[in-house]
Order: structure tokens, then sequence, then C-alpha cells
């Protein structure tokens, strides 16, 4: 994630002259073109064009908008001159197919917007011509884009593809608590009773889990207490993640479901070379640590095989709170946050432990920039004008108008004295779901922005009631993880790898982490023996090309080190 100061000021939407940033002046430049062969106004100026330009964009489309019609629609071509002919493909699976066939018929748009294009098809598409450069348009024409370039620092990195080129412009949405998502979460209830500390290493956290199992914490008289879970699904919930990382740097990102190490997930770099966590001897230590727990069942036996939702049905058991400890990104992830058993308030956060070699660590996974999310095709007779308009939509106030919908509708000013969940002054008041299908007042997660964190807690709320659950983790996260946060210099950046490197990468990593996770699941419950199996482990890996594997993201991670 990428720190940023506040995004939004408490005078939030401004009239339509302020919006264009035009005085009499600047309105009497904006008739004339910068440059002789060029139909854009210039630089940061409204409208963008003179005279009305069409741009054919073909989008990703999402329920509560149909962009033809939509208010939002209208009110960017009356600011910007920029009338859209909008190709919409359905969303999920089949906008990528979608896109796959418009590629491959050579009929391309001006513009391909919010399909999460992957570097690797960036990269194809770019080299072959079809998708144009933006380097210097970006220099001559990126106003608002250079101010993303400045506050979120790693962004540009992020998009520069491995010959040098920025082939697409990127959505950046930061979420600090997710950045550090690896977290383990303690009824303290069960503590206070058991008269135990938060524990701070692995020893510890065992004697905790084993006084949950054997005293009676929730009173009942029965041995029927989990002290520990976890699931298959979920955001962090797998059982390798936080415990690991006091036996080596896990580094993992996005939502459990099953191993997987594409997208460097599970690798680190080393003094400038990349390797892989599940083959060093802390996972070793690691896998003996869980070993260990999984016998003497302080950790739940279902832990590697249910799902998200049977670890919140633990979570809230209807009688007894019978679940004392899990790692979840936060408490909404296996309890109902608001709910009415009220559990949720009183699951803390457990710092990194400090494993036996001294590791103690936070990964963390800067994954704000999502890439592939405006691009420019050689069918475009405007290139300048679509630059233009990808950096009319970074515009704070058009970025809030563009997300937040209408105000009135979706969104008020706060009345004097209201407070936001950052305890300062609100910037607004939530009055509706964004959402919603029937306003279309919105592009609501589509188009182009770069949000901070500030704006998760911007929102008014009602002194009286439960803390909100993103100041929970925002707190948990700066006081608990990010004192233990990886180093930068371990972190695998945004790699950009050709057809055959991408190929290899996805043969590679389906073979191998499908093999680590099911080895994990055997050394975990005792079906292999951690010291005699662990060689033939490690020579499996190889066979399935591990040296191969992590050769090619070396190769990709120079490349990148080098432009």
């Amino acid at each position: 994630m990428k720190r940023a100061s506040v995004l939004l000021l408490a005078t939030t939407m401004l009239s339509v002259t302020v919006l264009n940033g035009c005085t009499k002046q600047e309105e009497k430049a904006a008739s004339t073109p910068s440059e002789p062969e060029s139909v854009v106004s210039q630089p940061g100026v409204l409208p963008i064009t003179k005279e009305k330009t069409t741009l054919k964009v073909l989008v990703t489309g999402r329920p509560n908008i149909d962009f033809p019609t939509s208010s939002a629609t209208k009110w960017v071509e009356d600011q910007t001159n920029v009338h859209v002919e909008w190709q919409v493909a359905p969303e999920g699976a089949e906008a990528q197919a979608k896109l796959n066939v418009v590629l491959a018929s050579g009929d391309y748009p001006d513009v391909i917007m919010n399909f999460g294009v992957s570097n690797t098809q960036q990269l194809s598409n770019g080299k072959q011509g079809i998708f144009i450069p933006l380097n210097k348009l970006i220099e001559k024409y990126g106003v608002e884009i250079k101010k993303v370039f400045t506050k979120f620092r790693t962004v540009k990195e992020d998009i520069t593809s491995s010959d040098g080129n920025i082939y697409s412009l990127p959505r950046v949405a930061e979420c600090y608590q997710c950045s550090m998502g690896q977290k383990l979460w303690l009824y303290k209830p069960w503590l206070d009773k058991l008269n135990l500390k938060v524990p701070t290493t692995p020893e510890e956290l065992y004697l905790v889990l084993k006084a949950f199992k054997e005293k009676d914490p929730n009173g009942n008289g029965k041995a029927d207490e989990i002290p520990l879970s976890g699931s298959i699904g979920g955001d962090h919930t797998t059982i390798d993640e936080f415990l690991m990382n006091a036996f080596v740097l896990n580094s993992v990102s996005g939502t459990g479901g099953g191993f997987s190490i594409t997208d460097g997930q599970h690798m680190y770099v080393n003094n400038g070379k990349i390797e892989a966590s599940f083959v060093q001897p802390g996972w070793k230590e690691g896998l003996k640590y869980l070993n260990k727990l999984y016998t003497e069942k302080l950790l739940d036996q279902q832990s590697l095989t249910q799902n998200l939702k049977q670890l919140k049905a633990l979570g809230e058991n209807p009688k007894e709170v019978i679940l004392g400890a899990t790692s979840a990104l936060g408490i909404g992830t296996f309890t109902q946050y608001g709910g009415p058993s009220g559990r949720w308030k009183d699951y803390v956060a457990v710092a990194p432990l400090k494993g036996p070699s001294g590791v103690q660590i936070t990964p963390y996974n800067p994954n704000s920039t999502f890439t592939g999310e405006f691009i420019v095709t050689k069918a475009a007779k405007h290139p300048d004008v679509a630059v233009r308009w990808a950096d009319f939509m970074y515009n704070d106030d058009v970025t809030w108008k563009l997300q937040k919908g209408e105000e009135g509708l979706n969104w008020r000013k706060p009345q004097p004295g209201e407070i936001g969940a950052n305890g300062k002054p609100a910037v607004f008041t939530q009055l509706a779901p964004i959402a919603e299908e029937k306003s279309n007042n919105n592009w609501y997660q589509r188009g182009l922005f770069a949000t901070d964190d500030a704006q998760r807690y911007t929102s008014t709320v009602d002194p009286k009631a439960p803390k909100p659950q993103a100041v929970i983790l925002y707190e948990a996260t700066k006081n608990q993880y990010e004192p233990y946060q990886q180093k930068a210099d371990t972190i695998i950046p945004t790699l950009f790898m050709d057809v055959d490197q991408s190929k290899q990468v996805v043969d590679y990593s389906n073979s191998i982490g499908a093999y680590v996770g099911e080895s994990m699941a055997r050394f975990v419950t005792g079906d292999l023996n951690i010291d005699k199996d662990w060689d033939a482990y490690i020579k499996q890996l190889n066979t399935l090309n591990l040296p191969k594997l992590l050769a090619i993201y070396q190769t990709a991670y120079e490349a990148k080190k080098k432009k």
C-alpha cells in the first residue's frame, strides 16, 4: 500500500466553474489548441476539446450503471466536451472473454477501460503496436496523473513495463489495514478469566491455546472450546498465515482458498535474490509447530478443509462462545460485525510472534495499484483526447462526483460538530448505498481514481455507536503490525513478463502450489513425517521446476530494476 495524505477536503463538491479550473483567461486558452496538430485544449483546462469529440470506449459493466444514460456520464460530457460511444462487456469471466474476442478481431475501440488487463497482455500487445505507449502523452498532458505519481510513490513503477513503456493507467485504492492483512485475533474475555497475557511468542501462544482447551473458559462444563481455527477461504484465514511469520517470511496476498504461488505469493527478495518461503529451514520448523498444535487438538481439525461460512459459524456459535482464536484480516471475517451477539467487540489483535530464531515480521502487500485499467489502442484517432479524458477523472473533485454519487441522494454535507470515524470533523454523511441499481447517477468502482485511506474514515459516525470496524482495523494495524513491517527491499514489485514467461509461470506455479498445499496438510496432520520426508519434498519441488520458476521471476525482477 502507498502512504498518502488526506485526499478530500471538507468542502468536497465544487461548482462547475471551479471544477473546470478555468479563469476567463484560461477559458480563452481552452479554445486554442496547445499545438497546431492537436485538438485538445492546454493541459488541465476544460473543456478538453472545443468541438465535440467522440471516443469509443470498451468498458466492463456494473449492475448499477447504465453508462449511456447515467447522469454521471452526461455530467462528464458536459465538462469535457467528449462524447463516448460505449461498448459494455459483462462482469466477471465473461469480460475477459469479450476482451479476447475484441483483441483477436482487429476491430479495436479507442480505449479499453476497467478490464484489469494483465501485465503480460499489456507488454505483448504493446510490442505489437496494438496498445500505444502513454509516456509522452502523460508527460505533456498528465496534470492530475503526475499528482498521482507524486502522492502514491510506487504507482509509476508499478505501471511501467520492463521495456520502459507505460501501456495502461491504473485505479489506485489505498487500504492500509489490507496492506498488513495477516492478523491473529484472540478472545480477550477468556484471557482475562484465565489470568493470561496476550502471547508474544509461539510457545506463549501454545500455552494460551492449551489453557483454552483444558480450563473451560466459556464456563459451560463442556470441553467444547476450539482454541484455534482457520479456513481455506477468506481474507488471510489459512493456517499458515500469521503463524508461519514467526519462523519465515510468508508473504501472501488476497483471499485464501488454496495454496497458490502466482504473482509472487510465498516469495520474497533476499539480498537481490528471489526466494521461496516454503523451502526454507524456517518453513520446516513452522510445520513442526503447526503439527504440534494439530496433534494436541489445539488447532481445529477442520481448519484444512472448512470454508469461510463454516468458520464464521464457529465465531457466531448460537449459545456459548467456542472460538478462542483465528487468523483473519478483520473481525468481520469470522464474526458478524455489529451483530446481536456482540462478540466481535471482544476479539483483540495479536502482534507478530517472535520466533525461536528471532524472526518477527509483518508481511507487507502493496496491492493498492490496480493495473491495466485504461489502455489506448492504435485505433484511437485522438490519443491525446483519451489521455486528457483519463487525466480529468483523476481530479479529486471529479473522483468524488463519479464515485460518491449525487449530493442529497447518496450523501450530504456534514452538520456543524459532526465527527468522522477518524475523530476529525466529518467530510460527508452517507445517505444511501452508492451502488443502488435504481440511482444510475455514478460510476462507482468504474472509470479511474486514486483514493487514499483517509476516505475510509471521513464519513459521519454516531458517537454512541460502536467503534467502526475500519477504525478497529486501522488501530490494530498501526499499533500491533506496522512496527514489524516487512522491509521494502524484500518485496517483489509488480513484474511484467512476456507471453512465454507468463505461460511457464502459470504452468509451474499451479503444479508447485498444489503440491506444496497438499504437502503442508500432510505434514501438519502427520501423514508425512517432517524430518524423514523433508528431503523428498524438496526433491519433488525441484522436479516440478521450482528452480526454473524462481529463475523466471529473477529475470523479470532484474529487468524491472534496470529499466
